[in-house]
C-alpha cells in the first residue's frame, strides 16, 4: 500500500507543479496538489518507518485522499467546455483538477482493493 500512496503522491506533487509553471505561476494556489502529494508521501514514509502503525498511515492517507477529490471534483463543471475547445476562466486550474480526480479515484479504488484483500487474508488465517 505504502508504495501506491508514494506513487499517488508524487503524481500529485508533478500535476501541481505543472500547473502551478503552465499558469505562470501567477497563483500559489496551483500548487495545492503539490502539498497534498507531499503529504501523502509524508504519510508513506511514516508507514514504512513505523510498521506498527501502517494501517493508521495509510486510513490517515485515505482520509486525505477523500478530502482531495471532493475538493478537486467539486471544480470540474468547465471540464466540458475546456475538452470541447472553449474558453475557461482558469484552463490550468480546470485541467488540474481533472488530472488530480483521476489520480485520487485511482488511487482510492486501488486502495480500497488492498484493503479488502488484506482483511479478506486475516480472516482466512484466522479461520
Amino acid at each position: 500500500m505504502t508504495p501506491l500512496t508514494r506513487a499517488a503522491g508524487i503524481a500529485l506533487i508533478v500535476i501541481g507543479g505543472v500547473a502551478f509553471v503552465g499558469s505562470g505561476a501567477d497563483s500559489v494556489t496551483a500548487l495545492i496538489p503539490a502539498v497534498l502529494g507531499a503529504v501523502l508521501v509524508l504519510l508513506a514514509l511514516l508507514a514504512d518507518r513505523q510498521p506498527e502503525r501502517r494501517s493508521t498511515w495509510a486510513h490517515a492517507a485515505l482520509g486525505v485522499a477523500l478530502v482531495a477529490l471532493l475538493g478537486s471534483a467539486s471544480r470540474l463543471g468547465d471540464l466540458p467546455d475546456l475538452v470541447a475547445g472553449n474558453d475557461v476562466e482558469l484552463p490550468w486550474a480546470t485541467g488540474a483538477n481533472a488530472a488530480v480526480t483521476v489520480v485520487l479515484v485511482a488511487y482510492l479504488v486501488a486502495a480500497i482493493r488492498s484493503f479488502r484483500a488484506a482483511r479478506a487474508a486475516r480472516e482466512a488465517t484466522a479461520a
